[in-house]
């Protein structure tokens, strides 16, 4: 799966997830690692190419992100974005400024096309600027290969050592054939043949957790979702009943959907299951916590709590298995990294857990990445494109405190829009939608009497990776029905909002 691989630096800046999802289109497989990385690593990891991501901080600021200089001495060819490069630039030698204009947004860059970094090129191009410093002088044995009024150095390169620096971000849609820089620095630089594929990574899992467990025990955390579906499919491929699938019911899923995610795994998979009916027990845990990260470690040392009583009836057990992904691990926070949210099977696992080993078997894959895995072993498409839906559920969907009454309101709302959109045949356009029960209450008049009632907030995203995302341009009568009906068959609710904010600058969820 891994002969070829990209490692993506990571400066902390808020492309990098996209960074490696973009390789990832072009058929290499990608890596997020800490820009302090030991060199050691790097060499383990013997990568065709390193990526530099860009970030918010300055090279001259005082604790900003720097990586070893015998990075440079390795061979191994180097794109520094942004941040990236004007990293690469100081480190070498150059010189770096801040100018009197900052440059935002898509802007033409004058390129020189004879560089392999934009071969079949126009003389100019449109990319996106995002930088207050810039790259005043390059080092010695670079030479400028892009400009433009406000940047004379967009562009840098050191075609012998295959270094080159980049100010702008390929890695966008705004990024005129951005996509193409990043092909011929893979191509053409790296020399990378692209054959990356989910297929071979669904064989090789299956055998590589053959080899790890053996005929040992495993228990899947089994949520119904599409990641810990995929996983648990995985797992009974490489180890048939030696795994136990064990499905918390929390409470906290949506209308209907405990007994529809047993139903699905004892009719459609020869899959041992155990479904445990918890949901007293977290709203006990979370009674009067109205924090979003405190919701989040609460539900995820519950969680291995269960987990932990439930092997203890089943007898000896290795391994835990979860369904944990890419985005999962970067948002929680790799190296040095801002922490966006903490996923409750990443940062909320408490530091106790009585298992031998936690198994995450889609540790490395986005989550279209996961649904393809998830078709190629065979899952049913209506599972495999179900509905994306958070470990914490619909804790982290009521905001503020956690009761029975908020749920059983949310519940519904959620359901009805849910309905109203597949009904309008949206389900497959729309990646993410759902209900959001907000602690905000307004006045209202329903049957000429004043109301003081819950507002009820929509959100509905597409994306094609869930690291990025536009808010869906839902017709309006749809919108109104939903509302009406919201309106009128829920109760304790007199108002709907729809959230028309895009990722980034906001999350998809809104805890």
């Amino acid at each position: 799966m891994k002969n070829e691989t990209i490692l993506i630096l990571d400066f902390g800046g808020q492309y990098n997830q996209l960074i490696a999802r973009r390789v990832r289109e072009c058929n290499c497989y990608s890596e997020v690692v800490p820009y302090d990385i030991a060199i050691e690593k790097i060499k383990e990891k013997a990568p065709k190419g390193i990526i530099f991501t860009g970030g918010p901080a300055s090279v001259y600021g005082e604790d900003s992100p720097k990586c070893s200089k015998e990075i440079f001495e390795l061979g191994i060819p180097i794109l520094g974005i942004c941040y990236g490069m004007q990293l690469m630039a100081t480190t070498l030698g150059g010189n770096v400024a801040r100018p009197n204009k900052r440059e935002y947004g898509t802007t033409e860059v004058s390129i020189d096309n004879t560089s392999l970094l934009f071969q079949e090129f126009g003389d100019t191009n449109g990319f996106l600027m995002s930088h207050t410093d810039y790259v005043e002088t390059v080092p010695e044995g670079f030479k400028n290969i892009g400009s433009t009024p406000s940047c004379p150095n967009a562009a840098m390169e050191n075609e012998e050592k295959k270094l080159y620096g980049i100010q702008f971000h390929p890695e966008v849609n705004s990024s005129i054939n951005g996509i193409e820089v990043i092909k011929n620095f893979l191509f053409k630089i790296c020399n990378c043949k692209g054959d990356w594929i989910i297929s071979s990574f669904a064989q090789e899992s299956i055998q590589k957790l053959k080899e790890k467990i053996g005929d040992k025990k495993a228990l899947c955390a089994l949520s119904g979702g599409v990641d810990s579906s995929v996983a648990a499919v995985l797992l009974s491929k490489a180890i048939g009943k030696n795994l136990t699938c064990i499905f918390v019911d929390h409470g906290l899923l949506r209308k209907n959907e405990g007994d529809e995610v047993e139903e699905i795994f004892r009719n459609q998979f020869d899959i041992n299951l155990i479904r445990v009916n918890a949901k007293d027990r977290f709203l006990a845990k979370l009674a009067g916590v109205t924090d979003p990260e405190k919701k989040r470690k609460i539900i995820g040392e519950e969680f291995i709590r269960v987990f932990e009583e439930e092997a203890k009836k089943i007898g000896a057990v290795d391994f835990l298995v979860q369904g944990t992904i890419y985005p999962d691990v970067i948002e929680s926070g790799l190296g040095k990294s801002s922490v966006i949210k903490s996923h409750h099977n990443v940062g909320g696992l408490p530091s106790y857990v009585d298992f031998k080993e936690i198994v995450e078997p889609l540790r490395d894959l986005f989550k279209d990445e996961v649904r393809k895995t998830g078709l190629e072993l065979g899952i049913p498409e209506n599972l495999v494109y179900r509905q994306p839906f958070p470990g914490p559920g619909l804790a982290i969907r009521v905001i503020g405190d956690i009761t029975d009454d908020k749920l059983t309101i949310l519940k519904d709302a959620d359901s009805i829009f849910r309905e109203e959109i597949a009904k309008a045949g949206l389900h497959k356009r729309i990646n993410q939608y759902f209900a959001v029960l907000t602690n905000l209450k307004s006045v209202g008049v329903m049957g000429d009497e004043r109301t003081y009632d819950y507002t009820i907030a929509l959100r509905a995203v597409e994306t094609t990776d869930f690291m990025t995302g536009i808010w869906s341009k839902i017709p309006y009568e749809i919108l109104e029905k939903v509302s009406s009906r919201i309106v009128n068959e829920v109760n304790h609710v007199n108002r709907v909002v729809y959230d028309i904010t895009s990722k980034p600058p906001a999350t998809i969820e809104w805890e």
